[in-house]
């Protein structure tokens, strides 16, 4: 009797327990607050959950705040709903520290208890249609025309997307699951001859590989096998021709390929979109290589890693293998205005042969571009605090120590000598 009794407090407390996270953790549609005493609680709750990691004194964060009090009730009313919370990691030091938070906001998506840093649209209308994308269907199928439009234009323009016609789910669905937070999957099982021409296949089955940001996309007619099949994928997962900027190199942190970079004055200029046609006729024919390009005027930076300044020759083509090292081709470094084409193919066969030269990027290794733990945010942290050290130095006066991150803005005190000698060494004030 005493050990029934003491079996049935048990079963009480262990209940009270669950009914008590439960009040705690509701899928409300508000924007959760978390600290070191219920984070991981509500991580373990929630199959999904956004986490913001903010400081108060951070413009970004507060810019980006009201957007996430938006999208959170449609997130929440998803099938699968998505929740979003808040840590303030500025005084949570521990935690933040805990996740690897270097900058604020950092955001991270946990999925089933395991995250992943989100690097997507912050405004609420897109960051929802973001988000969508890792609690859809692995494969959906479609059975209509409009069926198929609908889900082109409810995937968005983040991911790629990858239609089969005339094919069963089972023969993309393990390479859907693969690449569920990188790609949208679907199979049109009824369609028209009008959606045969929209999307330019002749026959069937057909697998239609979309990139609707850059309007381009690729067609597959076999074979369906899961090597042939996963090749064409991965290399799909990816455009054609990759404008090269912070974002970007994020997808290529994986990219097993070497990359062939054409590097510009300017490549909003018309001789530079016309050269990135030519570029994708040579992609679309060199799959095992990655087509990527990058102007002086818009990454200055990056360029001058390969060797670019003023005096160089452009457009200029090298082969990087995404680190350290990049090789150019003796014999055709730069490009000239007439047949183009030509000239790739030339630079392409030379590369091949083994008629290259070795070279090493300017500067620090390039792992802290796409490899290194510390992300680029984390240089410029680095440097302003280095600043602000030395400008409290050279006015002798004590600030309030900064937080992990970075601030927006900076209130700079004026000082003269009157100050100086007011508020020196022996009188400081709080």
């Amino acid at each position: 009797m005493r050990l029934l009794m003491i079996l049935l407090l048990l079963l009480c407390i262990f209940r009270s327990g669950i009914c008590s996270t439960a009040d705690q953790f509701k899928v409300d549609g508000k924007v959760l607050e978390l600290d070191e005493s219920n984070f991981d609680s509500a991580i373990s709750s929630f199959d999904y959950i956004l986490v913001d990691f903010y400081a108060p004194w951070c413009g970004h964060c507060k810019r980006l705040s009201p957007q996430l009090d938006e999208a959170a009730p449609v997130l929440a009313g998803l099938k699968e709903p998505i929740v979003i919370a808040k840590v303030n990691a500025d005084k949570y030091t521990r935690l933040a520290r805990k996740h690897d938070v270097d900058a604020y906001p950092t955001l991270k998506l946990f999925m089933h208890g395991v995250s992943m840093e989100y690097f997507g649209p912050r405004k609420a209308e897109l960051l929802v249609q973001y988000l969508k994308k890792f609690v859809a269907p692995d494969v959906s199928v479609l059975s209509s025309d409009s069926a198929i439009s609908d889900f082109v234009e409810a995937a968005g323009s983040f991911f790629p997307i990858y239609i089969g016609f005339g094919l069963n789910e089972t023969v993309t669905s393990n390479l859907a699951v693969k690449y569920k937070k990188r790609a949208w999957f679907s199979v049109a099982k009824d369609f028209s001859d009008d959606a045969m021409v929209l999307y330019d296949f002749d026959k069937v089955p057909a697998l239609v590989a979309l990139h609707p940001s850059y309007k381009q996309q690729s067609i597959f007619y076999g074979p369906f096998e899961d090597e042939f099949l996963g090749d064409f994928i991965k290399q799909n997962l990816l455009p054609l021709v990759v404008p090269l900027n912070h974002e970007t190199l994020k997808l290529l942190k994986d990219e097993e390929r070497k990359i062939v970079l054409t590097i510009t004055a300017d490549e909003n200029e018309d001789q530079s979109q016309n050269l990135i046609k030519v570029l994708k006729a040579a992609a679309s024919a060199n799959r095992d290589l990655v087509f990527g390009y990058v102007g002086v005027q818009q990454w200055e930076d990056f360029a001058d890693k390969f060797g670019v300044d003023k005096k160089t020759k452009l457009p200029k083509m090298i082969v990087w293998n995404g680190d350290e090292e990049y090789f150019s081709v003796i014999g055709i470094e730069s490009l000239d205005k007439e047949d183009q084409g030509s000239q790739i193919s030339r630079f392409l066969e030379g590369y091949r042969e083994g008629r290259t030269e070795r070279k090493t990027v300017k500067g620090p290794s390039f792992m802290g571009f796409i490899n290194s733990l510390i992300g680029i945010r984390t240089v410029y942290i680095v440097v302003f605090i280095v600043a602000v050290i030395m400008l409290i130095q050279s006015i002798g006066k004590d600030d309030e120590p900064l937080g992990v991150g970075r601030r927006d803005e900076v209130d700079h005190a004026e000082s003269s000598e009157a100050e100086s000698s007011q508020y020196g060494p022996e009188k400081k004030e709080d």
